[in-house]
């Protein structure tokens, strides 16, 4: 008898160390933060996720991440619109701006976002002169947030939008269509599953952020404290199943945000391919 040849060569060793690398870099960390609560007692319990203190810290990661993910959603599509369907002179270094948050540490960004929005800083100094403050308050937080977020969502539109054939915009005009009409009711649909993926991205990544964020919200317990600076605190006091609880916890809320996102993302693309 002869064995049937794999149609795609070398499949079975791919997919054996793709399993291996994603088990080693992701399944066993963070199995290993779930197994950090084993024996955690109730009030150790409560004390890390369930204190004013805890809560405050939870509601403003959330609320600031959704808020951030928001505004990447809208700007970064706008952004990588114009880089697709536009010419003009410094679009490359445009283009090439958009991945500096990623390229750049986050304690980098802090700093540069502390020294600019703060009280004595260009921006901060003329926006505190009209009654607005950034630095060391939530708005603040929402701007390191964004800020590291943004190129989520414009890499994850821009090779979308630039796949779309441009006959169909030709065509829906032909027809009597105008441009809101046409981003309606023609582009919007198309890209929205591809917008999505860059929100889930955007989302992830600002529930986690530390780096960026701890220079410029100032950490005042119960106002602007996030809860990765919550997980830092009780490292430093050697509380490790109070940090485990409060990771575990971004984490089960993470999986759950990104499972319902890529959920709606599912249904959109059935539904497209329906169409």
């Amino acid at each position: 008898m002869f064995r049937s040849r794999d149609a795609i060569p070398g499949r079975g060793i791919a997919l054996g160390s793709t399993i291996a690398i994603v088990t080693l870099v992701v399944f066993i960390p963070l199995a290993a933060v779930v197994l950090a609560m084993q024996g955690i007692s109730a009030e150790t319990l409560a004390r890390a996720l369930f204190t004013q203190r805890a809560l405050a810290a939870f509601r403003l990661t959330l609320l600031a991440s959704l808020a951030a993910a928001t505004i990447d959603l809208a700007l970064g599509s706008y952004l990588a619109w114009v880089l697709v369907r536009y010419r003009f002179a410094g679009r490359r270094v445009l283009d090439a701006l958009i991945d500096v948050p990623l390229a750049i540490p986050t304690a980098v960004t802090g700093i540069s976002l502390a020294t600019l929005y703060g009280a004595n800083g260009w921006i901060g100094g003329f926006l505190e002169a009209h009654g607005v403050h950034v630095a060391y308050t939530p708005l603040g937080i929402g701007l390191a947030l964004t800020f590291v977020g943004l190129p989520f969502v414009v890499r994850s539109v821009e090779p979308v939008l630039a796949e779309l054939p441009r006959e169909l915009d030709e065509a829906a005009a032909t027809l009597g269509a105008d441009r809101a009409t046409i981003l309606r009711r023609i582009t919007l649909p198309l890209i929205l599953p591809a917008m999505l993926t860059g929100f889930a991205l955007s989302l992830g990544r600002a529930l986690g952020e530390y780096g960026s964020v701890v220079f410029i919200s100032g950490n005042m317990p119960g106002r602007t404290e996030i809860a990765p600076l919550a997980i830092v605190t009780h490292l430093e006091e050697y509380d490790y199943q109070g940090a485990a609880a409060i990771a575990t916890a971004l984490l089960v809320i993470s999986f759950v945000l990104l499972a319902a996102i890529n959920g709606l993302q599912r249904r959109l693309s059935v539904a497209k391919a329906a169409v």
